[in-house]
């Protein structure tokens, strides 16, 4: 492999409760009702994160979970401090706030002293709008304390983080880094693209994305956001790193840009 790789956007959890963790993100997606994705064959374990990762080059992974409800923030963030202290040379971690919090500020500081990188939100599991006035809180310590924030995006069967939102979010906070999963706007892919490509402050990850678009349409959108602000992810465990390396090489992207997008674009944001 001759390019470094990181991959953006891999969910860990707990060994007692990682089969539980992986069949309920597949139920919540209906991805074995709807046969769209075939599986990366792995639960969600850092030891199967780490072994899918020698098989396949992978350097580097961005490890999350998501506190489902406000009193899990701090477990599930020490829980991935500590996955990143057994493995300092392959992890690099993101940690979880949950607006309905009543120690929202110090959760966050908790997760600064864990040393984790930035925060990642969930609003369709976490189940809020991404322009509630109790969520801009998290938006603005965010803003205010320096950390990047990893936004699931998109959901035509909801309306909480659609780009409409999302866009009142990156105009109220225009020096906020916010990675906007799946292309900036999961199954709303076209209209995320036209709206939200003109910020600045706004990158998008690749991940659970090829599977639902053409070579055409995958290369159009990296074009249109311009591959500076594009992140390689997987979704692991939901996909295969194999997979989604081969469909990404696939798009006539020249060298340089593909280690832009495999690499270097997200360690310059986190400052490493």
């Amino acid at each position: 492999m001759k390019f470094k790789i990181l991959d953006s956007h891999c969910h860990i959890f707990p060994d007692k409760i990682a089969r539980k963790a992986t069949d309920s993100i597949d139920e919540f997606y209906q991805i074995s009702e709807s046969g769209v994705i075939n599986g990366c064959g792995f639960v969600g374990t850092a030891k199967a994160l780490i072994t899918q990762c020698d098989e396949t080059g992978v350097e580097k992974c961005l490890v999350t979970s998501v506190a489902t409800t406000p009193h899990h923030a701090q477990s599930i963030n020490t829980f991935i401090a500590s996955e990143v202290k057994l493995f300092p040379d392959r992890f690099i971690g993101f940690g979880s706030l949950h607006p309905d919090s009543e120690t929202l500020e110090e959760d966050a500081s908790h997760l600064i002293e864990l040393g984790l990188k930035g925060v990642k939100l969930h609003p369709d599991i976490q189940n809020f709008k991404v322009d509630d006035p109790k969520v801009i809180r998290i938006f603005k310590i965010c803003n205010e304390k320096g950390l990047p924030v990893l936004l699931h995006t998109g959901d035509s069967r909801f309306d909480n983080s659609n780009p409409d939102r999302v866009e009142k979010i990156l105009k109220m906070f225009p020096d906020l880094t916010v990675i906007g999963a799946h292309f900036g706007g999961w199954s709303v892919w076209e209209e995320a693209t036209k709206k939200l490509n003109k910020y600045k402050n706004f990158y998008v990850d690749t991940c659970s994305s090829f599977y639902a678009l053409s070579r055409e349409t995958a290369r159009k959108i990296i074009d249109t956001y311009g591959h500076e602000k594009v992140i390689f992810g997987t979704d692991f465990p939901m996909w295969k790193q194999k997979d989604e390396l081969e469909f990404l090489f696939s798009l006539g992207l020249s060298d340089e840009q593909l280690q832009d997008i495999l690499y270097n674009n997200f360690m310059g944001l986190i400052n490493i």
